[in-house]
């Protein structure tokens, strides 16, 4: 690939990113969906309880970095709240996938660790994941309030209490708008519980 087309394909890459952003700026059910799932998120980690992330693949990567924003800290210093990714642990998901089926990898956890109050986040690009379908189905069944990630559907959006759609296509502008959209939430977490006055 000469300079040329790649100057070309990094700035079309750019600009289909750009494209998704301006979409989710001009779509209210986006809005609302952010909104609700980060009550849910503030209320349950005001509460003592647990956010359990989980994907596979990029959405895994996705549900460790914002594990790792809500234990650790996203912008401000405070105290720790219990992010988990339920996709981390090696030996937990091969003994899982080995013994029970890898869409079970992800369910047996929550039936484990999970309580009612808690609140578990799946990340599907595209909204089929078996092993995500199946931990909502587990959840839902716990008392386990559900938030999904997907783009523009799939089955996950009736399995879950809020749904966050980006709509597009490419699962990379997808991911992309994920990352925002995690990194959004752990904000209006830390405004909700610490900058409010609320513990």
């Amino acid at each position: 690939m000469g300079e040329a087309a790649m100057k070309a394909l990094v700035l079309a890459r750019i600009e289909e990113n750009v494209a998704v952003q301006q979409a989710l700026l001009a779509n209210a059910a986006y809005l609302e969906s952010v909104i609700a799932a980060a009550r849910v998120l503030a209320d349950a980690l005001s509460a003592g309880k647990k956010a359990m992330f989980f994907g596979n693949g990029g959405s895994a990567a996705d549900a460790q970095h914002l594990a790792a924003e809500l234990t650790g800290r996203f912008l401000a210093e405070r105290r720790s709240l219990a992010g988990l990714a339920l996709n981390c642990n090696v030996s937990l998901l091969t003994a899982i996938g080995n013994d029970y089926g890898f869409e079970e990898v992800f369910a047996r956890q929550i039936a484990g660790l999970g309580a009612p109050g808690d609140v578990a986040i799946g990340i599907s690009t595209s909204g089929n994941s078996a092993n995500v379908l199946h931990a909502m189905e587990v959840a839902r069944q716990k008392r386990i309030t559900t938030v999904g990630l997907t783009g523009r559907g799939g089955k996950l959006v009736a399995l879950v209490d809020h749904c966050i759609r980006i709509p597009a296509d490419s699962p990379p502008r997808v991911q992309e708008a994920h990352i925002l959209t995690g990194h959004i939430l752990c904000e209006i977490v830390e405004q909700q519980l610490f900058r409010e006055g609320r513990r």
